[in-house]
């Protein structure tokens, strides 16, 4: 059985919204989703990088997957848009309070930076406007080998018509330079109105150019690979993670090695 995951909910202050969104999200039968908080910054002055909010302040417990006997699961994602490229700072200590990263760059410049030099998990195709610029396989094929993805999001389309034809086209012009591979489909629901089942976004990914298995893959299989490339991104080279241990080793109840042990002495 699939595991299907919304990589994309936009984060509102709003509590009870965002509980709804997290409910729907679990009663359509989304194993994971991801709270993006959005971050533009601007040269006129300086911005600070959102603090994510814990999940256990929005809503403890959390709701039942529909289908599943377990609870969703909840992520934190930031996503920088950007127009320059001091926007994207690499040793910003802020970005590691987030489960994920994503990009979504303005120009050309910046979209190849994206795919062939910045460690982010996630590249952000704009769907609401005309891309300034097209896709070329070379930088595009180099996101491919790093291990990132390029995400599609489909609730502007819903929302107005003008925006639609954007997603369409952009999202076709996509998926003929990558071959519909590492792509993912994602809501950017700002209301549960926004979200729909994994297999209506199956039948969008058909529209966008993908094939049938393609367009599971990019609900389900590829957003699984997103997640684990997270998880490597924060490790040195995906080998070697940090946790901290105890200072007394071994520890008071743990008993001794038999070769360790004290061996009983013989009385005559």
């Amino acid at each position: 059985m699939s595991v299907f995951m919304d990589l994309n909910v936009n984060y509102t202050a709003d509590t009870s919204r965002l509980q709804s969104l997290i409910e729907t999200a679990a009663h359509l039968g989304f194993s994971t989703v991801a709270i993006n908080y959005v971050f533009e910054p601007t040269v006129k002055k300086k911005q600070e990088i959102p603090a994510p909010t814990a999940i256990s302040k929005v809503m403890d417990p959390l709701p039942i997957v529909q289908g599943r006997s377990r609870p969703i699961r909840v992520l934190n994602r930031l996503t920088i848009v950007m127009s320059d490229a001091s926007h994207f700072r690499p040793t910003a200590v802020e970005y590691r309070c987030f489960d994920l990263l994503a990009v979504q760059p303005t120009t050309e410049k910046l979209f190849h930076a994206a795919c062939m030099i910045y460690d982010v998990d996630i590249i952000c195709i704009s769907v609401t406007e005309k891309l300034p610029f097209f896709f070329k396989r070379a930088p595009v094929n180099g996101a491919i080998e790093r291990g990132l993805v390029f995400e599609v999001s489909y609730s502007a389309a819903i929302r107005d018509s003008t925006r639609r034809r954007y997603t369409i086209a952009n999202a076709v012009c996509l998926m003929e330079t990558c071959k519909g591979k590492s792509v993912i489909l994602s809501s950017a629901a700002e209301k549960p109105l926004d979200l729909r089942g994994p297999y209506d976004i199956t039948n969008l990914g058909l529209l966008f150019g993908l094939s049938d298995g393609e367009a599971k893959e990019a609900v389900s299989s590829t957003c699984r690979s997103v997640v684990l490339h997270a998880e490597t991104r924060k490790t040195a080279s995906g080998i070697i993670y940090t946790v901290k241990s105890c200072t007394d080793w071994p520890p008071a109840d743990c008993e001794a090695p038999a070769a360790k042990r004290a061996r009983p002495q013989l009385t005559q």
